[in-house]
């Protein structure tokens, strides 16, 4: 009866294919079983807080990559895989789906023992080994991350014992006079190939300039906001006026030109605000609010090797 049901969806399917399909394309972009050793290193004993998954470990990264490309909570993404067949095909066709509890546990795992570091980490690895290393240079730049402050007031914490949905870490900041509350996301993007290099998550608070996500010896373009920090690359950032000593015609100049390198910098975050609908959590801590970063940064860098392909790059 199994057979005859898989037989069915692979079926079905041929119709889509023929109309189709993006996540089919996407993917064979990368060796997704190179990241079964580093989800399956957090299951080291047989006990039920440390016993292997239901779900195949590979068929549970997939999960959390499409809940940010298409900004699902936990119980729409339980309803669209069971709903969709191409989701169904991304996944292999699984014999069970996972209910939005197991998503949400498997998603808290990863946030705790830092294993979405390590998943990162070999996607990096292996954009690298494509021959896709950074070149010219990289941007660096940063945008919020939005949560549920709630009704407290906006300098009253939450507390570990409260029952509402405010964010337990989000922070309020103000920037151009309009308010902000919940994170930030950070990150790096290369020149050379318009993939996210490097990324980290802080409170809304946390200002740009205390982030440096370069490492020496690269060509590093930053705004204004990161004028007056010492970059571990070398910098190319924005210079701005400060009280009695305006920039002069050169500074103006090398701005514009730093302007247009930066340009492409802001790409991925409409791409994850206003495609993958990513730019509003309502995950409570840093910790989780990373963890979803991490598959929403992971799934630019597919949908921008995709790009790549058709481009004929790689």
């Amino acid at each position: 009866m199994a057979s005859f049901i898989d037989f069915a969806f692979r079926e079905e399917y041929e119709r889509v294919k023929i109309l189709g399909d993006k996540l089919s394309d996407i993917d064979t972009l990368i060796n997704w079983e190179a990241f079964r050793p580093i989800v399956k290193d957090m299951y080291d004993n047989k006990t039920e807080k440390g016993g292997r998954p239901n779900i195949d470990e590979i068929v549970m990264i997939k999960i959390l990559v499409l809940q940010e490309w298409h900004g699902l909570s936990d119980p729409e993404l339980e309803r669209q895989i069971t709903d969709r067949i191409s989701f169904r095909k991304f996944l292999g066709f699984p014999d069970a789906i996972p209910d939005y509890s197991t998503v949400w546990i498997f998603r808290e795992r990863l946030s705790k023992t830092g294993r979405d570091k390590k998943i990162w980490q070999e996607l990096q690895r292996q954009l690298d080994a494509k021959g896709l290393k950074v070149k010219k240079g990289v941007i660096q730049d940063a945008t919020f991350i939005t949560s549920d402050p709630g009704h407290a007031k906006a300098d009253k914490p939450r507390g570990d014992d409260a029952k509402t949905r405010r964010s337990k870490d989000g922070t309020w900041t103000k920037k151009n006079s309009k308010s902000y509350f919940g994170y930030k996301l950070h990150s790096k993007e290369d020149i050379d190939y318009g993939l996210i290099r490097e990324i980290e998550t802080t409170t809304a608070s946390v200002h740009d300039n205390q982030v440096d996500l370069t490492k020496p010896g690269e060509v590093a373009y930053k705004n204004k906001g990161y004028f007056g920090t010492v970059s571990k690359g070398f910098s190319g950032t924005m210079r701005r006026s400060v009280r009695g000593h305006p920039i002069g015609i050169r500074d103006i100049l090398r701005n514009k030109r730093i302007s247009k390198k930066r340009a492409p910098g802001e790409r991925p975050y409409a791409v994850i605000k206003n495609v993958f609908k990513s730019g509003h959590t309502m995950v409570t801590t840093v910790a989780r609010v990373a963890v979803k970063m991490v598959f929403a940064s992971f799934g630019f860098d597919l949908f921008q090797l995709l790009t790549l392909r058709k481009q004929g790059v790689i």
